[in-house]
């Protein structure tokens, strides 16, 4: 079964020939061979490419193991190239090649090379890989499967498919497997046997177990704010253990650079300035989320923020968690000033959205509730609700769209209706 990622295949479209090496990062498992290999090469070859001007390798096939030698690749793709005419040169798992920083930089120079690769452990998928390419990358950032690309393959209606993405998220591998015993026994060796595994590799991690602790912590915590101080106490409060707050830190770091979980700064909205922490983190995958806690603690309404999250990421906005600073009168008529929040401040250019996630509605003084950090804000951006179910998108009397996550998850342009 073939699935669609047109939103993907037509970004590293609009990529070629750009004189760069077009890095494809993303977690594991997320897509990034198949839309290499699979799609991408199948638009090539419809473009009038000839398949001999297309040269595939995948360092971890047995087959090319030689050719993981850097002196061993170079000549051999050079031979390769017979005339003047383009050559797509597209390289899985690249981070098995050695030397491949060197070896993507002599490729770049040839004119008549258009460079591609892909990487599937925690050292090549490290957010500073660009970097490695002294600016001749152009990153293309891959996440597993939308809410919207799952219906397309799914077999049923969106809200049966709405439960099943929300207990075992959106890895392709996942979503292709038709037993849910199947689905949960593949999330936990995945997760387990890869993702942490090649960053306790990596980064030399003495202590696994605390590691893995804290994976824990935050799997049945997502979306709560919390910073390295607060979980170095929770250590030493419920686990009876004392890890100091800068190898927290680091923990920290090493599962948002794996692309395992995003971290969202807060956003004083009036005072218009960023507040490092606490912090909120939010899983990449729900269904790996839900594989570390044995799918326990899912509760839906978090995990719906955190769905809306990522759905906002990869629509390409900088997404970070509003606060808002408001006075209100107590029972006492004494007047305080409270810190209220906004789930998400969206940007993206010169546009900008406020988002709050609201699993449900039922009566007016929970819309009052949720509506009311909104109103605060004293400018005219759109403000919009997203709530589990709603007959249809409609408006408050004070300009406030009302949208269900049906709505939002499947229309691309959900945010301006």
């Amino acid at each position: 079964m073939e699935i669609k990622r047109d939103y993907y295949l037509n970004k590293l479209i609009a990529k070629k020939r750009n004189g760069l090496i077009k890095v494809i990062t993303g977690m594991r498992r997320c897509g990034k061979s198949y839309l290499l290999f699979m799609l991408f090469k199948k638009h090539l070859l419809e473009s009038g490419v000839p398949e001999d001007h297309i040269i595939e390798i995948a360092f971890d096939s047995f087959e090319n193991i030689k050719l993981r030698d850097p002196e061993v690749l170079y000549p051999y793709v050079k031979e390769k190239l017979l005339d003047d005419q383009m050559y797509y040169i597209l390289l899985d798992e690249v981070q098995l090649l050695g030397e491949f920083e060197a070896v993507l930089n002599g490729f770049i120079r040839i004119p008549n090379a258009d460079v591609y690769v892909t990487g599937s452990n925690a050292k090549f998928l490290s957010k500073d890989i660009i970097t490695e390419f002294r600016g001749r990358g152009d990153e293309l950032h891959m996440n597993p499967l939308s809410f919207a690309e799952f219906m397309s393959v799914y077999d049923g209606n969106k809200y049966d498919g709405w439960k099943e993405y929300v207990l075992y998220g959106g890895l392709p591998s996942v979503v292709l497997l038709s037993e849910a015993e199947r689905k949960i026994e593949f999330l936990k060796r995945l997760f387990d046997e890869t993702y942490v595994n090649d960053i306790v590799g990596r980064h030399k991690i003495r202590n696994k177990d605390e590691f893995e602790e804290l994976i824990d912590i935050l799997s049945s915590g997502i979306g709560s704010l919390t910073n390295p101080k607060k979980l170095s106490d929770t250590f030493r409060s419920k686990k009876n253990k004392t890890i100091s707050v800068n190898t927290v830190k680091s923990y920290l770091d090493y599962l948002c650079d794996a692309f395992i979980v995003s971290g969202a700064i807060r956003y004083d909205i009036k005072g218009k300035k960023y507040i490092d922490t606490p912090r909120k983190y939010y899983f990449t995958d729900v269904g790996l989320r839900n594989a570390r806690i044995n799918f326990r603690q899912i509760e839906e309404n978090h995990t719906m923020e955190n769905i809306i999250f990522n759905e906002l990421i990869a629509r390409d906005f900088n997404v970070d968690v509003g606060v808002i600073c408001v006075a209100e009168k107590a029972k006492d008529g004494k007047i305080i000033r409270m810190q209220r929040e906004v789930d998400f401040v969206c940007n993206k250019g010169t546009k900008r959205y406020y988002v709050q996630s609201a699993f449900a509605i039922p009566d007016e003084a929970k819309m009052r509730q949720e509506a009311g950090s909104l109103l605060n804000i004293d400018d005219s951006f759109k403000k919009i609700i997203v709530v589990k179910d709603t007959p249809a998108p409609w408006y408050t009397d004070d300009g406030i769209l009302v949208i269900s996550v049906y709505d939002f998850l499947l229309h691309k342009d959900s945010l301006d209706m």
